[in-house]
């Protein structure tokens, strides 16, 4: 059974940083395409970046020029780096094994302040 833990979320102001991390517990971690998602009060959760077991990545929503997603498969941990941060990126942040049924973890709370 893969279990995922988010850590890393805290409270910033607008402009700082975060780095995000995802602790992959099971087998197999380097062979799965991984993501980070997240999910404002009242919407939708949404895509925030994926990572192929290859490493090639892949951003939403004009993302990229502040976020970067990344993985150590020596240490099965999944990382989400994001500068600059705006008050919009407020959120819950979650990471998920892409596979069809794969884990989620429980969540992270990032709250940007402007």
């Amino acid at each position: 059974q893969v279990q995922l833990v988010e850590s890393g979320g805290g409270l910033v102001q607008a402009g700082g940083s975060l780095r995000l991390s995802c602790a992959y517990s099971g087998s197999d971690f380097s062979l799965y395409a991984m993501g980070w998602y997240r999910q404002a009060p009242g919407k939708e959760r949404d895509m925030v970046a994926v990572i192929t077991s290859g490493g090639s990545t892949n951003y939403g929503d004009s993302l990229e020029d502040r976020f970067t997603i990344s993985r150590d498969n020596t240490k099965s941990t999944l990382y989400l780096q994001m500068n600059n941060l705006k008050p919009e990126d407020t959120a819950v942040y979650y990471c998920k094994v892409l596979i069809p049924g794969g884990s989620w973890g429980q969540g992270t709370q990032v709250t940007v302040s402007s």
